[in-house]
């Protein structure tokens, strides 16, 4: 099983900046993508951004120049660093990991429990 801790969310001003890291404990599995998703109060969860294994990246238009994910391999760690803050990024912010158990060829998902991420105007 892959366990994901979150942490780093809170209260900002608009403008303000925030940093959130999530870590996968998966001694035996292998971790391929992982990403961040979001989910404002009555609203579908949505993608922020994906990191592939290899460094490539999918930020959705409304983060572009603002968020920067990035990853630590050997911790298997997942960060999202967020910039220029707005009203509008307030929402529960959720990891995502595909990761494959060593014994088997094929990929799960797995989601941490969630961050509350709150901007005030």
């Amino acid at each position: 099983q892959v366990q994901l801790v979150e942490s780093g969310g809170g209260l900002v001003q608009a403008g303000g900046s925030l940093r959130l890291s999530c870590t996968a404990s998966s001694s035996m599995f292998s971790i391929n993508d992982m990403g961040w998703y979001r989910q404002a109060p009555g609203k579908e969860r949505e993608l922020v951004v994906v990191i592939t294994n290899d460094g490539g990246t999918n930020y959705a238009d409304s983060v572009k120049g603002r968020f920067t994910i990035s990853r630590d391999n050997a911790k298997n760690t997942v960060y999202l660093q967020m910039d220029s803050l707005k009203p509008e990024d307030t929402a529960v912010y959720y990891c995502n990991v595909r990761a494959r158990r060593l014994t088997t060829t094929w990929f799960l998902e797995y989601w941490g429990q969630g961050t509350q991420v709150t901007v005030s105007s």
